[in-house]
């Protein structure tokens, strides 16, 4: 990928390079306890909103009565055990957000880690954790008792352990972070997608025919258990009902879609996921546009009830970012095993909420932010080669190199 010019004034001098490569990581530790504060001040405290209510009483379950629900709570499974620990400990709701505080700073100890893995450039691997500490988003739900602060963190954590995988200790340490992180929301069940996805992309072309052969017939052998258990995640969920309504945004009035035509509606007694597909090959002009729409107003950042500073950050800071996400995603010297997982969380994300349904908050977004600026990372460091200090690093392999002593 060629290089493109570097504006001379944002240039940075050797002195310059020289302060930052000593003192970076205590001006990183000094920012995340800073915006920690800041949040706690902000929000006078752990905040609780609608669903932690319900995220609380389970928790308050397990912790008394070690009882499991078994319909649609069961789905965020790990979230309210995480909480009874603290509840069981006696520190409540502080202690839940401050272990969410520390656990997204590990998380950002863990992203810096791995792009200084990836790119060899301190600058780049900074930048991209201190965009991650003060976009206000991906820090926000810190404070909040909400699983999508856990969520970040252990995409963060899963980046960091792909990057160093090596062996099998490396190996189980990854799986274990990514089971971990898919018990935390329904959704979670697309961390463990987008490794398999990454693997299989990579491991593929290296296969024999025989060894293809085992694998379709696993594959094929698992599609009974995954369609068991889309449907069990979908039972709760009233998709069709949103369609009919022609919501974009969860229960916001102003941005709705109407029909055309009279909507061909699915029989009563299909499961989840056939009612899903009936609906889509009927009504694929309607279904198609409320896609597209649902992406918009997920990428965007232009919903119409957000500040005008809200908009202006977002464009001005995520767009290039997206863009440069973009040049990282097609950086032949990075691993191709850690694009493709970060491609791939980025895409399955962004496909469950066309297929379901955008929230009126940054909920659904701030999950693919760290992946997002991951690949902007990778972007800016192949965009600038030699602009911000020494060569660039050489092509690494695409088979990962031996880990080195972390967490």
């Amino acid at each position: 990928m060629p290089a493109l010019p570097f504006p001379g004034f944002l240039r940075v001098s050797a002195g310059q390079r020289r302060w930052l490569a000593r003192y970076h990581g205590w001006l990183l530790g000094a920012l995340w306890l800073l915006v920690q504060l800041l949040l706690l001040w902000k929000h006078g405290g752990p905040r609780s909103v609608t669903d932690s209510r319900r995220y609380l009483l389970y928790a308050q379950q397990i912790a008394e009565q070690w009882y499991f629900e078994h319909d649609h709570n069961l789905r965020y499974v790990g979230y309210p055990v995480y909480c009874s620990l603290w509840l069981k400990s006696g520190a409540g709701l502080w202690g839940i957000v401050l272990g969410q505080m520390v656990v997204a700073g590990l998380a950002a100890w863990a992203f810096y880690r791995a792009l200084l893995q990836l790119t060899g450039r301190r600058l780049v691997a900074a930048g991209a954790t201190a965009l991650l500490l003060l976009w206000p988003d991906t820090q926000n739900l810190n404070a909040y008792i909400l699983t999508e602060s856990l969520f970040t963190s252990g995409i963060l954590l899963c980046f960091w352990a792909l990057t160093f995988v090596s062996g099998r200790w490396g190996i189980t340490r990854l799986l274990v972070l990514a089971l971990a992180t898919a018990l935390l929301r329904p959704n979670g069940f697309l961390i463990p997608m987008a490794l398999a996805g990454a693997a299989g992309w990579q491991l593929w072309p290296r296969l024999t025919p025989r060894q293809r052969g085992v694998v379709v017939v696993a594959v094929a052998a698992v599609m009974p258990l995954l369609w068991m258990v889309l449907n069990k995640l979908l039972l709760t969920f009233t998709l069709i009902e949103t369609y009919l309504r022609g919501e974009i945004i969860y229960l916001y009035p102003g941005w709705t879609v109407q029909p055309r035509q009279p909507l061909q509606l699915p029989p009563a007694d299909l499961g989840p996921v056939l009612r899903l597909a009936y609906f889509i090959l009927h009504n694929p002009a309607y279904f198609a546009q409320l896609a597209l729409l649902k992406a918009f107003a997920l990428f965007s950042g232009l919903k119409p009830y957000y500040s005008r500073v809200h908009i202006v950050a977002a464009v001005v800071v995520l767009y290039p970012c997206y863009w440069l996400a973009w040049r990282g995603s097609r950086a032949a010297a990075f691993p191709g095993i850690v694009r493709c997982f970060l491609v791939a969380l980025i895409g399955l994300q962004a496909l469950v909420v066309m297929l379901t349904i955008e929230d009126w908050d940054v909920r659904f977004l701030v999950p693919m932010l760290p992946a997002i600026f991951a690949l902007a990372a990778l972007g800016m460091a192949a965009w600038l080669p030699g602009c911000l200090g020494g060569p660039p690093r050489a092509a690494l392999p695409e088979t990962l190199p031996e880990a080195r002593p972390a967490l």
